[in-house]
C-alpha cells in the first residue's frame, strides 16, 4: 500500500516525538509540524483506520509495528541524508530542509548506493 508523504511526517514526528519526550501527544504533533490541531486530528484518524497508529483514552499515540517500519525508514534517511549533506559542506538547515524533501522520493537502491558511497550502513 502507498503512503502518502504527508503521512510519511506525521509518522516520521511521532517517533521522533516518542524518542525525544518518550510520549507522543497530538498537540506535540501539532507544534513540531507547525500545523493546527484540526489538522492533526483529521491525519491522526486516517493513520488510526488504516493501522498504522493506535490512540489511548487519554489521548496518547502509540506506533503501531506498520506504522514504526515507515517511521524508521523515513527517519533512518533522513538523518543520514542530513549527515551527509552536511559532511559535504552544506549549511545544517539547509541540509535538515533537503533531506526532509528527498527522504520522501529516493528509491531505496539509490538510498543504498548513497549510504555505501558514504561508508555507512
Amino acid at each position: 500500500m502507498q503512503i502518502k508523504k504527508s503521512a510519511e511526517d506525521y509518522l516520521e514526528t511521532m517517533l521522533m516525538l516518542k524518542e525525544e519526550h518518550g510520549y507522543i501527544r497530538s498537540v506535540d504533533i501539532a507544534a513540531h509540524l507547525g500545523v493546527t490541531k484540526p489538522s492533526v486530528s483529521y491525519a491522526t484518524k486516517n493513520l488510526r483506520e488504516n493501522g498504522y497508529i493506535t490512540m489511548a483514552s487519554d489521548g496518547m499515540i502509540t506506533l503501531t509495528d506498520k506504522g514504526m517500519e515507515i517511521a524508521e525508514r523515513i527517519y533512518t534517511r533522513h538523518k543520514m541524508l542530513t549527515e551527509f549533506f552536511v559532511s559535504i559542506g552544506v549549511d545544517e538547515e539547509i541540509a535538515r530542509e533537503d533531506a526532509c524533501r528527498i527522504e520522501h522520493d529516493i528509491h531505496q537502491e539509490t538510498f543504498d548506493a548513497l549510504c555505501r558511497h558514504a561508508g555507512v550502513k
